[in-house]
This record gives C-alpha cells, sequence and structure tokens, in this order.
C-alpha cells in the first residue's frame, strides 16, 4: 500500500519531539512491513527509507500528495476536504476542526472524552532508536520528563515530591530560568535543570534514576514520557489522570494526588528495572502500534466509520487536583 503520513513538523526529532518520534516509528514500521511510505513534513525533513515531500502549509494538502498515494494519514492539523482515503490521529486535548467520524485517539480515555471508540497506543522503535538499557548501574534520585513550562504537567509538584523525601530531581525538558510563560526561576539546588535532551542524555539520565515523577494536572493523553522511562528501567509515580491508569499497572509504578501519600509509597518501593524494561518493550513498540492502525486503514478502505460520530466538542481544559 502506498501511506503517505503528514506531518506539520521536522523529520527525524532530534531532542523532545514526542508527536514526531510516534509517527517516525509508525512509517519506520510500515516500511519494514512492506509498505511504501511518504512523509509530508516540514521542509528540512530527510529520510533513508520513505519518501519524503516538503509541506508547504500555505497550500491544499490534496494538491501536495503524490498521485501514487492510497491512503492518507494526518498527524497534524486537518486540512480537509480530500478525495483520498484518508484518517486523523488526535495527538492532543483539542480535536482538529472539520474532524469527521475518521479520527483516531491515543489512549481509550482520551478517545473516550470526545465521544468516540477508536484509539492506538503510542509506539516507538526500541532498537532502532533507543539504546539497550544497563540495568544493573545503581539508581539515585528520581526525574521529570515533559515539557516543564506547561504548568498541566506540574513541575512543581514533582519538586515538592522529591523533597519530600531528600531526593534530587532531574529535569529533562527544562531549565531553572524560564521566560516562555511568565517568570519563573527554580532555585532549589537539589534539582538540577538538562534542558531539551537527546536520546544519549535521556539513557545516561534515566537508567540511573529511580523512578519518573508524573504528577499532571490534566487528562494526559499519552504521555511519551511513561514509556520512554519504563524502558531505560524506571518505574512511574503519577496521578491518576486521563491514559495513566491504563499505561501504569501495579508492576511498574503506582498513582496518587496525594504527595504525602505518594512519598510514602515511593519510599517503600521496590519496582526491579528489567520488568519496567519488558513491559515497555512489550507494549510499547512500533510494530504493535503499526498493527493496530493497519486494520484502521482497511476499515477506512472499506467505507467504513472509525467511529458512530465525530468528535464532540472538547471541553475547556481545566487544572485537576493536585495536594502538595
Amino acid at each position: 500500500m502506498n501511506i503517505t503520513l503528514v506531518c506539520g513538523s521536522l523529520l527525524p526529532a532530534l531532542r523532545y519531539g514526542g508527536t514526531e518520534r510516534v509517527v517516525w516509528a509508525l512509517g519506520k514500521e510500515l516500511h519494514r512491513m512492506g509498505h511504501r511510505i511518504t512523509f509530508l513534513a516540514a521542509p528540512g525533513s530527510r529520510c533513508d527509507f520513505a519518501r519524503v515531500v516538503p509541506l508547504d502549509p500555505a497550500q491544499p494538502v490534496e494538491r501536495q500528495l503524490p498521485a501514487d498515494t492510497e491512503l492518507v494519514h494526518f498527524h497534524t492539523h486537518y486540512a480537509g476536504p480530500i478525495a483520498k482515503p484518508h484518517l486523523v490521529t488526535v495527538h492532543g486535548n483539542l480535536p482538529p476542526a472539520g474532524a469527521t467520524a475518521d479520527c483516531v485517539f491515543v489512549s481509550r480515555n482520551h478517545a473516550q472524552r470526545f465521544g468516540c471508540e477508536a484509539y492506538v497506543w503510542n509506539g516507538l522503535d526500541w532498537e532502532g532508536d533507543y539504546a539497550a538499557p544497563d540495568l544493573s548501574l545503581a539508581r539515585r534520585g528520581y526525574h521529570f520528563l515533559g515539557k516543564a513550562a506547561w504548568r498541566v504537567k506540574n513541575l512543581r509538584g514533582a519538586i515538592r515530591l522529591s523533597g519530600r523525601l531528600g531526593e534530587r530531581l532531574d529535569v529533562l525538558g527544562g531549565y531553572r530560568l524560564n521566560l516562555k510563560m511568565g517568570l519563573r526561576l527554580t532555585l532549589t539546588p537539589r534539582v538540577r535543570f538538562h534542558g531539551m535532551v537527546d536520546n544519549a542524555a535521556k539513557k545516561r539520565l534515566i537508567e540511573r534514576s529511580k523512578g519518573l515523577l508524573f504528577p499532571v494536572r490534566w487528562h494526559e493523553p499519552f504521555g511519551l514520557a511513561v514509556p520512554e522511562s519504563l524502558w531505560y528501567g524506571a518505574p512511574i509515580f503519577a496521578t491518576p489522570y486521563g491514559s495513566l491508569p491504563e499505561l501504569v499497572t501495579p508492576d511498574v509504578g503506582f498513582l496518587g494526588t496525594d504527595a504525602a501519600e505518594l512519598a510514602e509509597r515511593m519510599a517503600a518501593a521496590d519496582f526491579p528495572p528489567a520488568r519496567c524494561h519488558e513491559y515497555a518493550r512489550e507494549t510499547f513498540g512500533s510494530q504493535t502500534m503499526a498493527r493496530s492502525y493497519l486494520a484502521y486503514y482497511e476499515q477506512v478502505l472499506r467505507g467504513e466509520r472509525l467511529n458512530a460520530a465525530p468528535p464532540r466538542a472538547a471541553a475547556a481544559i481545566e487544572t485537576l487536583p493536585w495536594e502538595d
């Protein structure tokens, strides 16, 4: 099948790039399965296993599609209508304008919050894009992974939580001085900021961490920080919002909204790194993701709806409870 994946960002992702990592892994896995892949992506994108066409956001997408495209998979704002069979993956908490019933979400909870049913968990190319961790290393302190500038990611809560345990916190995805969303300066010396890190830095830091602190205060659509941390053997200590009860089983972490209770449980926690690593490998691989999407592709090609109705209007993004 000739499949065009539409992504408005630069490929491949070199540092953060959550959605871009997923799109890249999907394209690579579909290529391995024998499909012909085109990335319609930001100018400057490059790829050695797929055709790349620069995306011009000022032009209709349909005019930019290769003539041999049989199915279009959007991972960016839907720019329809288009005549070719297509579907849209919604990665965030706002659906694309004009979205039809042919939408796929990134967790069961994510789909249900929009009145839909179709979802595929994000997957990553573990062997191709991520180095195998050293699971025998001593682990000290905890880590936070995500866009620290977003208040709903609750870096402050992670800092308070690590402080209850008297532990160091490594922040991957933020800076000590942040001017992007109002002046924020973190003075706590036991908190170390590493900025937007690449895969090598993630490996070095997370494979030495006792766990991911992820006390988000919104309904997390998926949260790539979860599988990435598990891959490197780190369990998850998070809030029970959005997809997190689906992703975090009792074998690899626990959830709560009260920092004191979480800290008490963390102090007694024993999650073997090998167990966390194997769970990530078995559950969040790109092959599983690609097979799930192929099933939806077949439905679209048969003219079947993926959901009973288009996504309903999203509720306002609220700040959910967290007790420091």
